[in-house]
């Protein structure tokens, strides 16, 4: 068996003494580890006095491992418990010429300015926004280096010529910058610190070995630094490793195959014992048991370990799958559930949990997918279930975590409508003034009016204006806004602690509200604010870098820093359900144990890309490959597979696709359903038989006992003194079209809600050219010239477009638009001008339809007089103009505001004949259509609009919904409200009569 990279755990030109016999125990999966380290070391030890219990260190991989560990103590009586200690408390053991280790942040800080001092001379790895994110990455890579003991010298050596990229060699001139932190005597940081600590420990036993008990339990060493210290401590005289989830079925030829290539096999969930066995010159099979517990099923763990070969000596399925002989009773507590979605698989978990708490057996559900474990949360809380999840809640995502990022986000930027009420909704906002109630009112009153008249970005002036002088509420409201509102005007590039200080003032003057102190409000309460309190003082107690960064990076790292904290629920949880992680599998001790999201991409995860080294580089470095990570994933899957009674759970679609299913689900699949002479596909048919009674039952769960009728298409006839009375021109297209739009509108006075956050939309667009056109009409001066004209319209867009746009791209946008169609307007005007003049331009007019006291109201673009006395009428068009067709049976404006000019509704110019009406394009080509239409055809109309409003005045005639839309598939605003996709366009509508 060959030896894999870094196996030697000896600093460089020391020769250790001969070691002494190695003694290496390890747990098979499925076992409860915890119970049974407990029991083989008080197995052991059970002939000694029980004060050497006390004298043995006890090293566990986690924490949930300790935790568990002293629970099986106490379980077993009053005694002396060993001196429990953690791997990662390496980095924290006081050492004769080591320093305390660099705190991770201020480590951060200090590399923050060295990458972008040298980014900025790499244009190659030009960061933008992202100097923290390059940052981090780095530190990743450091962090692996000083844990494997690869020091940047390696990377001097590598042949980059022949076969990597430009990228790969400027990559490297980054990564020299940590070269620094690899020098002697200078500050170490936790990683470091602990390899350095394991090397000095290893060097010590090496030439005085102790005679103290040395026992390292749970840890795979999978990380350089504590694989080091597991080799050393396995050649004390009295040190013991016990492995946890070892493979006890692998037969020699399938561990040699592991590193039988030119590239180990590293994504294979025991790879990671081969350096430890291979340095202490031990085969797997000299490995021994700890307990002679059996697991569970030792069947299902010989069948999981053949699925599980490596994909070279995959031909062993054929020859080792002939000693299963009853597969049915091997996978008899397995259960497999394909669900539909994430939606009916956490529900589908939830029921199974539920039904475990009701027979009192202990669960945890295993998934690395923290999305579907807060849908099972959820799930759960009907039944009034809360499970203990070993996460917690991510810091982020707690209420001061949620206004943290907010706020950050705000910093340096242009504040938005959005943006805005999104923080002062908040539920910690104005917590420390005693009128809370009235922020949330007077919140309300200001959205409203930003939804109706804007501006779509508030800021400190147009806050103090909303405020007025008159409501000294208001006011005192509005003048504490616009005073945090006006922190926001930062420089572009500014320092760390100027960044924070904005922040700081922000956030705590939006907790404190009008009149209230910070100390009042719930900002820094519970777990969840103290934990963002720690997060922003210790940023606030690090020395200043003197690097400048900009708004979105200081953004980023304050996201960064926050997503490193977790907050445990304060709520008590259910003793019998637990959420753990992929990594938690081997500490567990549950009798049900789910695996959930079995799809590629999640368990496993996709290695990150890695930014700085290409996979050749790595290899060549000693560096660990990007696989390791699957590896130590599926060694999570091999243990917890092994448990009592295990679910088995995907879901077949996500959001976005088709999913795959998890590479292991389909291997032991594949492996089961071949096996045909142990009834293998009878095995997984009964899986899929167990898991489709909860699917069904989740089915069931949100099934309504009845399904009310689907609603009818409504047709209301309200009473004849509530219709309305007067319209404008424009609304008789909608009465045509669609009666209900006009019945909600006109009638019950539903107006749509104006959109939060305002964008530039055809309407908006309509109203600024509407006002270009009619600026420019009114001082058009036809004796100049027409590139004079021209370049007047040009500055009257310009200006107009700058008072009604905010939005700069789409200025320029329009702007252009407008300009490529300007000599088309201004020769059209010119030509207008020779003949007739302007009379009326966005003048308002009403007139008595002659039906039941009905007004009809019209606001024409232009009417212009000609020198023969007739008028001629124009309507500008933002977008496509309506054909004849449609004018003659819809869209009516045109003509109904040609009846009113003949019937004298306008008094600047008098009753006059209409001698044309035209169609103005003011997109496109900027054409000028006129309708060929005549009297004949205003007057028809003019009869035709009497006695349909006379219809509709009538309390028998209904307002049907989408009576005849233009399109099928055009949206009303009143869609929901006429419970539109229940009935059909087809179906006829049901008049009502409504109060």
């Amino acid at each position: 068996m060959s030896v894999a990279p870094n196996a030697s755990p000896w600093p460089k030109g020391f020769s250790p003494m001969p070691p002494a016999e190695p003694h290496v125990f390890a747990l098979p999966p499925g076992v409860d580890f915890a119970r049974e380290l407990v029991q083989g070391l008080v197995a052991r030890m059970q002939d000694e006095p029980p004060e050497a219990m006390a004298r043995l260190r006890l090293i566990l991989n986690a924490g949930r491992m300790s935790r568990r560990v002293r629970e099986e103590f106490d379980r077993l009586g009053t005694r002396f418990l060993p001196r429990i200690e953690l791997v990662s408390d390496l980095a924290r053991v006081p050492m004769p010429g080591l320093p305390a280790p660099v705190p991770p942040l201020r480590r951060k800080l200090d590399l923050a300015c060295l990458v972008d001092r040298l980014a900025r001379g790499l244009p190659a790895f030009e960061t933008g926004s992202g100097i923290f994110s390059l940052t981090d990455s780095l530190l990743t890579l450091m962090a692996e280096m000083q844990s494997e003991g690869v020091h940047p010298d390696v990377f001097e050596h590598l042949d980059i010529q022949a076969s990597h990229a430009e990228h790969w060699r400027q990559s490297l001139v980054f990564i020299r910058i940590v070269a620094r932190y690899f020098e002697a005597g200078s500050a170490l940081d936790a990683e470091a610190r602990q390899r350095r600590v394991a090397e000095m420990m290893a060097h010590t036993w090496a030439e005085t070995p102790t005679e103290d008990r040395i026992i390292i339990a749970g840890s795979t060493g999978s990380r350089g630094a504590t694989r080091l210290l597991m080799q050393a401590v396995a050649r004390l005289p009295r040190g013991i490793l016990v492995l946890p989830g070892f493979d006890f079925d692998m037969p020699q030829m399938a561990w040699n195959s592991l590193c039988s290539g030119p590239i180990p096999i590293e994504d294979h969930p025991q790879y990671r014992y081969l350096p430890i066995l291979d340095a202490l010159d031990l085969r797997p099979q000299q490995v021994e048991r700890w307990t002679e517990t059996p697991p569970p099923s030792p069947q299902r763990n010989a069948l999981v370990s053949l699925a599980l070969r490596p994909a070279p000596v995959t031909d062993q399925w054929m020859q080792e799958g002939r000693a299963f002989t009853d597969l049915p009773a091997a996978a008899s507590q397995m259960t497999l559930i394909e669900a539909s979605d994430p939606r009916q698989e956490a529900l589908a978990i939830a029921l199974i949990l539920r039904e475990a708490v009701a027979q009192g057996k202990k669960a945890a559900l295993i998934s690395p997918d923290r999305m579907l474990t807060r849908r099972v949360a959820a799930a759960l809380d009907r039944w009034g279930i809360v499970p203990d999840d070993s996460a917690g809640q991510p810091l982020p995502l707690t209420a001061p975590g949620r206004l943290i990022r907010h706020l950050a986000r705000l910093c340096g930027r242009k504040l938005s409508m959005e943006n805005l009420l999104v923080v002062l909704k908040h539920p910690l906002v104005a917590t420390g003034s005693t009128l809370r109630g009235a922020h949330l009112r007077l919140t309300r009153e200001f959205e409203l009016s930003l939804r109706r008249k804007g501006p779509a970005f508030p800021d400190a002036i147009a806050l103090r204006d909303w405020g007025g002088t008159e409501d000294a509420e208001r006011q005192h409201w509005s003048e504490w806004l616009a005073a945090l509102l006006d922190l926001l005007e930062t420089d572009a590039q500014s320092s760390i602690s100027a960044w924070l200080e904005t922040l700081l003032a922000l956030l705590e003057g939006l907790a404190a509200g009008p009149g209230g102190t910070v100390a009042a409000s719930e900002l820094w309460l519970a777990e969840a604010g103290q934990a963002a309190f720690r997060t922003l003082a210790d940023l606030a107690a690090q020395e200043e870098t003197g690097l400048q960064i900009s708004a979105a990076n200081f953004a980023d790292l304050i996201d960064s820093l926050l997503q490193e904290g977790q907050v445990r629920s304060t709520l008590v949880a259910h003793p019998l359900v637990s959420f753990l992680g992929t990594l938690e599998a081997r500490s567990h001790g549950a009798e049900l144990v789910i695996l959930a999201g079995l799809n590629e991409k999640s368990w496993p995860e996709i290695p990150s890309p890695d930014p700085w080294l290409s996979r050749k580089m790595r290899l060549d470095a000693g560096l660990l490959l990007p696989e390791r990570q699957i590896g130590l994933s599926a060694h999570d899957f091999q243990q917890a597979i092994a448990a009592p009674e295990v679910v088995l759970s995907r879901a077949r679609r996500d959001s976005e696709a088709e999913t795959v299913p998890s590479r292991w689900l389909n291997r032991l699949l594949n492996l089961a359903g071949g096996l045909t002479h142990a009834q293998g596909p009878e095995a997984v048919a009964e899986m899929r038989a167990r898991g489709a009674r909860f699917l069904d039952m989740a089915a069931a769960l949100d099934l309504p006992e009845q399904l009310p009728s689907p609603a009818p298409r409504p047709a209301p006839r309200p009473p004849a003194e509530a219709r309305p009375r007067q319209l404008p021109v424009t609304a008789i297209k909608t009465l045509i079209r669609d009666p209900y739009a006009v019945y909600a509108g006109r009638i019950l006075r539903l107006r749509p809600l104006d959109p939060l956050k305002p964008g530039p939309d055809p309407r908006l667009r309509g109203e600024a050219l509407h006002r270009i056109v009619e600026l420019f009409v009114k001082g058009f001066d036809p004796s100049i010239s027409l590139d004079t004209s021209q370049k007047r319209l040009s500055e009257i867009a310009e200006t107009v477009l700058q008072e009604m746009i905010p939005w700069p791209s789409t200025q320029r946008l329009w702007l252009y638009r407008l300009l490529k169609i300007a000599p088309q307007l201004v020769a059209q005007e010119a030509q207008r001008r020779v003949e007739a003049v302007p009379a009326v331009i966005e003048t308002s007019a009403t007139i008595d339809l002659g039906v039941q006291g009905f007004t009809l109201m019209a606001r024409p673009d232009r009417i212009d007089l000609h020198d023969d006395g007739t008028a001629l009428v124009y309507d500008y068009k933002s977008g496509t103009p309506p054909k004849e067709a449609e004018v003659r049976h819809f869209d009516k404006q045109l003509l109904l505001e040609a009846a009113m000019i003949e019937r004298g509704a306008f008094a600047e110019i008098g009753p006059r004949h209409v001698a044309a009406m035209s169609y103005v394009h003011l997109g496109g080509n900027g054409d000028c259509r006129m309708l060929a239409l005549g009297r004949e055809d205003v007057e028809e109309t003019w009869t035709r609009l009497q006695g349909l409003i006379a219809r509709y005045l009538s309390p028998s005639q209904g307002f049907a919904a989408r009576r005849a839309m233009q399109m099928s598939r055009d949206i009303s605003d009143y869609d929901h409200l006429s419970r539109f996709g229940e009935w059909d366009i087809t179906d006829l509508p049901v008049p009502e009569d409504v109060g």
